[in-house]
């Protein structure tokens, strides 16, 4: 009489468990997948790094021959964009919306 009921509970523990196996099978492809694609993004940021230090470098090389006062210049790019940050917190809370919802506005 519990055999059969057994037998029952078995298989269907035994279906669970190659269901199981399955999703965790898709899983570790899933995952090595991501890894590839995480190697190749990381291949292209230093690429893209590298690029940007020597566009740095020749743009720093003009500046100095034009004798533009680059320190001068990253400084009041920076003051400019305090200064927006502050403007948009300042006509946000204005509004009641919040920084956040100001950013996601602009973008």
């Amino acid at each position: 009489m519990g055999f059969g009921s057994t037998a029952k509970k078995l298989q269907k523990v035994a279906d669970i468990a190659d269901d199981l196996y399955t999703k965790v099978n898709e899983l570790k492809a899933q995952l090595q997948d991501l890894r590839g694609t995480v190697e190749a993004t990381n291949s292209c940021v230093d690429e893209i790094d590298g690029r940007l230090d020597e566009q740095r470098a020749l743009l720093e090389a003009i500046a100095d021959e034009q004798g533009v006062d680059t320190e001068a210049v990253l400084t009041d790019a920076l003051i400019e964009d305090a200064e927006g940050s502050t403007a948009e917190s300042d006509a946000a809370a204005e509004t009641g919306e919040t920084e956040a919802d100001a950013k996601s506005s602009d973008d």
